[in-house]
């Protein structure tokens, strides 16, 4: 059997490509979890009923190991994959740490599956969860009418930063409830995140930040170069979860009710879209599903061949754990 290393089972990324794996019958004998320090005797959930043994990073022989997923942290990644591949397995890197080298491809599953094999290290990288749920969804319309720009406005939940800044927004929540002071909770995001929203994600790199312009760059690398592209990001008061809103332009002329089509034939996409109260997808509505919600779907008369429609998706377990999978399936075959 395939024998399946996991970098990073104790952060949030990670822990849902455990159950990914476990929900797809993947026997816990063929995953080898794996923490920096990790001491002897050290388990983590593995399923609803399992549990892995969680193994010590340093010093571990990926030898032993057919494929390895980087779910860790990118610095974590930079210090260990280069192991990974002298090794000679197949690896896949979900933190970032390959993300603007030009002999790694980044995958979308379903949408650029051909680019793996343009790779020169056996490696791949998958873009941040934002992008893999802006992109998903446009996979069939790209490949019929030839998407051409993309400008989002993406809402980003406090997990992106792990357990660290979702306990800051439980924190801060709370206080605010029993009318506490909560300048001393403000250490991750630097301004109250609790009934707030902050339109700031990561430093900035001149007039835009470090995440606008990852996401802007990795539409490009998994797209191609020339396409043009526009982020926006912010913080919003929610847990787990990510809701974007995104305008496309089209190369060719379209049918609106053929980009519905495209969209929901797309597989691990549902279209939710009905124009009565209530009748989209919200962040609550995604949370612990595999599957990325399309809904608000209209044509956007500011642009010759625009459309635009609303996106929510489980950033931990549909954007990344899901893609994570489907690529490592992909690479297995070849």
């Amino acid at each position: 059997m395939v024998k399946i290393a996991v970098v990073g089972a104790n952060e949030n990324t990670g822990r849902e490509i455990l159950n990914f794996l476990s929900e797809n019958d993947v026997n816990v004998s063929d995953v080898l979890a794996l923490e920096p320090n990790s001491p002897m005797g050290t388990t983590v959930a593995y399923g609803e009923e399992e549990d892995a043994d969680v193994l010590n990073l340093d010093g571990f022989d990926f030898a032993k190991a057919d494929v390895a997923l980087f779910a860790c942290s990118s610095e974590i990644a930079k210090r260990y994959l280069p192991k990974a591949v002298q090794a000679k397995i197949k690896v896949i890197d979900c933190s970032g740490a390959t993300s603007t080298d030009s002999d790694v491809p980044m995958i979308v599953a379903g949408l650029n599956d051909e680019d793996i094999n343009r790779g020169q290290k056996n490696v791949v990288s998958i873009p941040s969860a934002i992008v893999t749920q802006i992109l998903k969804p446009l996979a069939k319309i790209n490949e019929k009418y030839g998407v051409k720009r993309i400008v989002t406005s993406a809402y980003l939940s406090t997990s992106v930063h792990g357990h660290e800044a979702m306990d800051e927004l439980f924190s801060q929540t709370r206080k605010i409830y029993i009318n506490a002071p909560i300048f001393d909770d403000e250490e991750i995001f630097k301004k109250q995140i609790a009934f707030n929203v902050l339109p700031q994600v990561g430093g900035f790199i001149g007039e835009e930040t470090e995440a606008e312009w990852q996401v802007n760059a990795e539409i490009k690398k998994v797209l191609g170069g020339n396409m043009k592209t526009h982020a926006n990001l912010a913080y919003v008061p929610a847990f787990i979860g990510a809701g974007a809103f995104v305008n496309a332009e089209t190369v060719k002329d379209f049918e609106l009710d053929d980009v519905k089509k495209l969209i929901s034939e797309t597989k691990g996409v549902t279209l939710f879209d009905k124009q009565v109260d209530g009748g989209y997808v919200s962040l609550n509505d995604v949370q612990g599903e595999s599957d990325i919600y399309v809904s608000r779907i209209r044509q956007d008369l500011s642009s010759e061949n625009g459309f635009s429609f609303w996106v929510v998706a489980d950033n931990l377990k549909a954007d990344c754990a899901k893609n994570a999978f489907d690529v490592m399936r992909l690479m297995l075959k070849k």
